[in-house]
């Protein structure tokens, strides 16, 4: 993230890595980071609005789950078709919910752990060192945790792809991805922390969710209710975000000559109005899919997704191993990776080591073999979508 800042700071543009890729790599990697990446996203569009629509669709007896689901693809097709300050203006709220959540559960995490609430003792370490050792399951349980965890992060590269449409993008930027590491260390180690302190890792209680659980070690009522209302904000904050990143990522790809041009058209709010249309009418196919397939949905495009996120990865960090001497020698640095390069390095390498890891993992192994089928595939349309515009251009 950081790279990614350093490289969005110097160079603000809508298409973020994609962009960054394309003059650090070469015309093709531009083009399939960002067909990628728009992939991906679509992939996880469907994902989320299934999600949010079965908790819903659970409250409401009788309403069928691709009914809400069309409700929300609708609502939010008007959010950010109508201006970007709605979508801003969204995400602010969603955010705010979601921030006021998480340190009220931090704050009841660590008043159970000191055994500070009525009818609770301190837990101290028992849970994090007892029922087997700190790594009850060995290094294999690490390793399927580390991927877990690694794709937990994605989406957070959004920001660069928002900042560059603000009044002053490279301050925007700047402000994002040094905030980053604290709300990462704060809010996502924090939540992981309490958890592993408060419960046993073997819990039978796990099986209604983590938050859930630790919130009913403090006797509140109605946790569980609550906790599915903060989850379904949490997915459509998520998919009206990836509304926009997948809308912007095609608008880019059009304005450069790598997707159809209509998809380039802005509308008198400065909105790329049929990159966003496309966005939702993937929407609206994860609703018919929905309706065909709502049990297996899921699943089914959790799957399609991939290792696709650990590739962007790895283009990031080669695309800023490629432009960081040249962004120097211009002066345009105003955010800067620590250590470089080695840390840059470091990072390869340890993005080298998950792909190894998913080598291990049978799930993992097959989607990782699919991504790479899907990355040839694309970098092959890249190939000759290059040399069509270069046969273009002598013409």
């Amino acid at each position: 993230m950081r790279m990614l800042g350093e490289m969005g700071a110097a160079i603000p543009a809508s298409g973020s890595f994609s962009h960054y890729a394309r003059i650090g790599i070469g015309d093709w990697a531009g083009f399939v980071m960002g067909w990628l990446y728009w992939f991906m996203l679509i992939m996880v569009l469907g994902a989320e609005i299934t999600g949010a629509a079965g908790i819903v669709s659970a409250w409401l007896p009788g309403v069928p789950q691709w009914l809400v689901a069309l409700v929300f693809v609708i609502f939010f097709a008007a959010v950010n078709l109508a201006k970007v300050s709605n979508f801003g203006e969204f995400e602010f709220w969603f955010a705010a919910i979601k921030v006021t959540v998480i340190i009220g559960f931090l704050v009841i995490g660590v008043l159970l752990v000191f055994g500070l609430l009525p009818d609770t003792e301190p837990v101290g370490t028992t849970n994090l060192f007892g029922h087997g050792g700190f790594m009850p399951e060995g290094f294999a349980g690490v390793a399927a945790g580390l991927l877990v965890v690694a794709f937990a992060f994605g989406g957070i590269e959004i920001v660069t792809i928002a900042a560059a449409e603000s009044e002053d993008p490279e301050r925007s930027i700047a402000v994002a991805v040094r905030s980053v590491v604290w709300r990462i260390s704060v809010f996502y180690l924090g939540s992981i922390s309490i958890m592993v302190l408060v419960l046993p890792w073997d819990s039978s209680d796990l099986k209604s969710g983590p938050f859930v659980a630790v919130l009913n070690q403090a006797h509140i009522p109605y946790v569980a209710g609550f906790m599915e209302l903060v989850v379904v904000v949490a997915l459509l904050s998520a998919f009206n975000a990836n509304i926009y990143g997948t809308s912007r990522m095609a608008y880019s790809l059009s304005r450069r000559g790598d997707g159809p041009a209509f998809m380039a058209r802005i509308s008198n709010s400065g909105v790329p109005l049929n990159a966003v249309l496309l966005s939702v009418f993937f929407g609206f196919v994860s609703v018919l899919l929905n309706w065909w397939l709502p049990d297996d949905l899921l699943g089914l495009l959790l799957n399609a997704v991939g290792s696709a996120l650990l590739v962007i990865w790895i283009f990031i960090v080669v695309s800023h191993l490629q432009l960081r001497p040249r962004l120097e020698r211009e002066g345009k640095l105003t955010v800067r990776m620590w250590l470089f390069p080695w840390l840059s390095y470091l990072t390869l390498a340890m993005l080298g080591g998950f792909v190894v890891l998913m080598l291990f993992d049978t799930d993992a192994r097959t989607q990782l073999i699919s991504t790479c089928v899907l990355f040839l595939v694309i970098a092959a349309l890249g190939f000759i979508n290059t040399r069509m515009r270069r046969h273009s251009r002598a013409v």
